[in-house]
């Protein structure tokens, strides 16, 4: 099964789905115009349910095939929302919301799933069902263990469930993929430190939490280089120092943000404790006091085995095998459909966009999702519906 005949045939439509979502970006949990437009399609393609209303703005689309009664499912699942980024690509389906952009191509994301859907409601050639899961709320708020906790497998039960995420390193229509551990751990870092304000000639009257600041951030880099074992993998950024607002003035107080990564869960937990233990440690040793948060977001998306292979499979059908690579190692990117990897056996695969150098990565105000490979994703999830679920008439 390569790229699917059907689904190529309406990639011009799948190209305006996208740019429409794209030229109206949505935050987490905010995503209403684009659930809305999300489940008015899988109507339209003739879904047997929709159910809105999980996790807020989420949708799941359900497609019965030709032997429901079999018992069998599967779940696919694409994520709906943008970033609180200042658009930058002057192109003419630019986000037409300042401030908000689709920067990590979700919107790609569900026009793939869309068109899988549209294909999989009109063929219907698989036993038994396939739910179509459009998740809210990726970035940084969960809206995956959110959908989890309020029954997404209880009310929708599924053998096993797959994700995928555009890779624009990668070849455009390249697949990548590897057993266990493919994205990290994530948490956020909040660190306020309160020493005493003063005049910046008369430093001796104040105690100075630039410089216990600046103490900390470099004690924190020695948490992984001295105490993770150099065979693990774990990072720890300060990405925020905020304090002060003049030239001789020394502030009160400082703020510092950040973000921890790791795999292996002892790991997660030795980053917790010294990053505790040197924030509070050393404001101590200044004579000041310091709050610190260590803040634990995701779960590290890990790859069951069996259905990594089943989805690379699917892969390789639809891309042939020189287009199918596996991933030399993890990225410390986070995602949080490791809560459904969690409680649910499943896979989730890079899909290569095709980004030269010069070209922005994801995140980026200057990104933009490359259409091209609108139709690949889509065969994929339909691959993976009809190999998995396979007609025995």
């Amino acid at each position: 099964m390569p790229v699917n005949n059907r689904i190529a045939d309406f990639h011009a439509e799948m190209t305006a789905w996208r740019r429409d979502f794209h030229e109206h970006p949505e935050l987490a949990f905010e995503e209403v115009r684009t659930s809305r437009i999300v489940a008015e399609k899988l109507r339209e393609f003739g879904c047997d349910e929709v159910v809105t209303g999980i996790a807020r703005t989420g949708v799941v689309g359900v497609i019965r095939g030709n032997n429901a009664a079999s018992g069998r499912a599967i779940g696919l699942r694409a994520d709906m929302d943008a970033l609180p980024i200042l658009e930058d690509t002057g192109l003419p389906h630019a986000s037409k919301t300042p401030g908000k952009m689709h920067a990590c191509g979700h919107d790609g994301h569900t026009t793939m799933l869309l068109g899988a859907a549209k294909y999989l409601a009109e063929t219907r050639n698989f036993d038994g069902t396939v739910y179509v899961i459009f998740q809210p709320a990726e970035e940084n708020f969960g809206g995956g263990e959110v959908m989890v906790k309020e029954g997404l497998f209880e009310r929708f039960p599924m053998e096993r469930v797959f994700g995928l995420h555009n890779w624009p390193a990668l070849p455009a229509g390249t697949f990548a993929w590897r057993e266990g551990p493919v994205m990290a751990a994530v948490a956020n870092l909040e660190v306020t430190i309160t020493g005493k304000g003063a005049h910046g000639a008369m430093p001796h009257n104040g105690n100075d939490p630039i410089v216990i600041a600046a103490a900390i951030v470099q004690a924190l880099q020695s948490i992984v280089a001295r105490n993770v074992e150099p065979v693990d993998a774990g990072v720890i950024t300060i990405g925020h120092i905020t304090g002060g607002h003049t030239y001789n003035v020394i502030p009160q107080t400082v703020q510092m943000l950040g973000t921890a990564r790791w795999f292996a869960k002892e790991v997660g937990d030795l980053l917790e404790k010294r990053f505790l233990e040197t924030v509070t440690g050393i404001a101590a040793a200044f004579g000041a006091t310091a709050e610190a948060k260590f803040i634990r977001l995701y779960p590290a998306t890990i790859n069951e085995v069996t259905s990594v292979h089943l989805a690379a499979d699917a892969a390789r059908a639809v891309q042939g095998e020189a287009r199918v690579i596996t991933m030399p190692k993890p990225t410390m990117g986070g995602e949080d459909f490791s809560f459904m990897l969690n409680a649910k056996d499943g896979a989730y695969l890079m899909l290569g966009g095709g980004r030269s150098e010069q070209d922005a990565n994801v995140h980026h105000p200057k990104y933009d999702f490359n259409d091209e490979i609108l139709p690949v994703g889509a065969s994929w999830w339909a691959a993976l519906a009809e190999r998995l679920l396979p007609r025995q008439d």
